[in-house]
């Protein structure tokens, strides 16, 4: 588990990726309060997005953000070119509630996905917006990569507490002149896997779906969940606020909470963080 790997139908110049994340998706939502479907959404945004963050050939970090006017009204996962993965969502619905609404149109509503890539050898990053379309994340990102790479492709996705994968093909320019039938025939046969298949090791699965098929499978990449604690990056930010600020947020409360929402970490701060960041005058330091 937690890897993406990727195969070639030789013969029938078709491409495809197997992604399998299991611990790091699983630790990724251990503290969070998700709903079921929300969490299972999410989990086939995370690999989607192991997917794609799979082609990222110099460092940077890829992010998929989804926004929508439903009980969702947010979904973001990103990675970097090592497969760190990171994420979260913002909805009405608690797993408490047990909510029974499921569907990537009940959930988000009309809505739009953004694509982010941050390069890390560029201070600028670029942004793609594209409307939801589709009745499932997978036709989503089916119809995103469509027009991306002008290439038809294929997804199947599932997520449950523990595992969260997908089954990815694409069709290459050479595949028509190698098995005019070849693509149809794939296809059909892939979309015959069921969700639970989906765990099944690389080569259980692709000789259970294409045994009469040639298929090469390359090495595996392994993916992660990513998100440490960064209690520097959160001092700084209050030292940019300014002490009159930050005693202001104290006059009204013991204690300065923030809140990592994609990471899940929660930084706590007493009084004792103004005097810290801002010495009193004549404070002998050293």
């Amino acid at each position: 588990m937690d890897t993406v790997h990727r195969f070639l139908l030789e013969d029938l110049d078709i491409r495809g990726a197997l992604v399998q994340l299991g611990s790091s998706w699983a630790t990724m939502t251990a503290q969070r309060n998700f709903a079921t479907p929300v969490r299972n959404l999410l989990g086939e945004l995370a690999a989607a997005t192991a997917l794609i963050g799979s082609n990222l050939k110099a460092p940077g970090r890829l992010t998929f953000q989804m926004q929508g006017h439903g009980p969702v009204s947010m979904l973001v996962m990103d990675c970097n070119e090592q497969l760190h993965l990171r994420g979260t969502a913002k909805s009405d619905l608690t797993a408490e509630a047990e909510s029974h609404i499921s569907g990537v149109g009940k959930l988000l509503g009309d809505g739009q996905l953004i694509l982010t890539l941050h390069p890390e050898s560029s201070p600028n990053s670029y942004q793609s917006v594209v409307p939801i379309v589709g009745d499932s994340l997978a036709t989503i990102f089916e119809h995103y990569l469509e027009q991306s790479e002008q290439q038809p492709a294929r997804l199947w996705l599932a997520a449950t507490a523990n595992t969260a994968c997908g089954l990815f093909l694409q069709k290459l320019p050479d595949a028509d002149a190698r098995d005019e039938d070849g693509w149809n025939r794939i296809e059909a046969l892939a979309a015959t896997v069921r969700p639970e298949e989906l765990t099944l090791s690389p080569e259980t699965l692709l000789t259970r779906l294409f045994a009469a098929e040639k298929v090469r499978l390359f090495d595996p990449r392994q993916a992660s969940w990513h998100c440490p604690r960064d209690e520097e990056k959160v001092r700084n930010m209050l030292l940019s606020l300014g002490r009159e600020e930050l005693e202001s947020m104290l006059a009204d409360a013991e204690i300065i909470a923030i809140e990592d929402e994609i990471c899940g970490h929660e930084y706590r701060f007493g009084r004792e963080i103004v005097d810290e960041l801002f010495p009193p005058n004549g404070r002998i330091l050293h």
